[in-house]
């Protein structure tokens, strides 16, 4: 025998309240709607519900089981419709992020994962972009964040702010080629092996267009013995004397546990570079401005998190 759920809902306020005419006001129904839906429930029951008299109703002992019943039925469906909204689509639209390959390493998955477990309810698209890239979709209001680098940022009327430092160095086997070196160029380092990034990452463009901007055709051809999608895993051949790669300061592991490596600073001034943390157009004014915001905000703590890469580098004014 199946029942209703409104049904049921209805007669549990008519028992509460004593009345059919509270229960059918709880329910927003007419009194003769709700008259002729507790005919029916009894029809249904085949017994009588409710003793009916002048000052109200109350109910018959198949009415009380039936209302003890209905309780325990509406409060599991309660539950179970609790617990399946949790997997539900959020209503709003997933926030956009943009951001280069060397702040994807480490500082992205770091406030990831903290604003993702501080807001179930908002939903993150991230992608990988080149700063202009990032930049144009930023001004069009198709992303509403973006990690860039100070230098390729032009002047577009986006609010920018600081996320530290991200200069590039050079690293190598501990005790092999770098072995009492603390700086040196882009073309000294490219006299050796190397190992570097897939040639789509946006952090090997990057370099490779520096080097032809500030070098030109008297730049190095490097010969590069493999290349790799991520950092964590280029840092890794490194350590082993694969090759020497040129990678973010903040790409290294600070810990205890972190691999043996020689690092030196890149001379060339190109290599000194700053992450900002850029706002789209309408990330401020949009009805996500709230978790935009928060987003923000864990942004802000994860590169707090991460070492500078010279404790003596000041930050650009933005």
């Amino acid at each position: 025998m199946r029942y209703d759920l409104d049904d049921l809902r209805l007669f549990l306020g008519i028992v509460t309240e004593g009345s059919i005419t509270a229960g059918a006001r709880r329910m927003h129904l007419s009194l003769p709607s709700a008259s002729a839906r507790v005919r029916a429930l009894e029809h249904h029951a085949g017994v009588a519900l409710l003793i009916r008299g002048r000052r109200g109703v109350r109910p018959t002992p198949a009415g009380t089981a039936l209302a003890r019943h209905a309780r325990e039925v509406l409060d599991r469906t309660a539950r179970l419709e609790s617990a399946v909204a949790s997997y539900a689509r959020p209503r709003t639209a997933p926030l956009t992020l943009l951001s280069g390959g060397s702040a994807m390493h480490r500082l992205v998955p770091r406030a990831l994962v903290s604003f993702l477990r501080a807001h179930p309810d908002v939903d993150v698209t991230v992608a990988e972009s080149r700063t202009p890239r990032t930049v144009r979709m930023l001004v069009a209001g198709e992303a509403d964040l973006g990690v860039v680098v100070d230098n390729e940022a032009h002047d577009r009327g986006l609010v920018m702010e600081s996320l530290g430092d991200d200069s590039l160095v050079v690293i190598g086997q501990a005790g092999g080629l770098l072995a009492g070196r603390t700086t040196l160029t882009y073309s000294e380092a490219a006299e050796h092996p190397l190992v570097g990034l897939d040639a789509a990452s946006s952090l090997r463009r990057w370099i490779e267009r520096h080097i032809e901007k500030h070098i030109g055709p008297h730049a190095p051809a490097p010969r590069y013995r493999t290349t790799v999608a991520d950092l964590g895993t280029l840092v890794a051949l490194a350590a082993a004397g694969v090759g020497l790669a040129v990678v973010p300061r903040r790409a290294l592991d600070p810990g205890p546990d972190r691999q043996p490596l020689d690092v030196c600073a890149l001379q060339d001034s190109w290599a000194r570079r700053h992450h900002l943390l850029a706002w789209g157009t309408n990330a401020r004014t949009s009805p996500s401005a709230p978790a935009v915001e928060a987003l923000a905000e864990h942004l802000r703590r994860a590169a707090r998190s991460l070492p500078e890469s010279d404790p003596d580098v000041h930050r650009p004014p933005v």
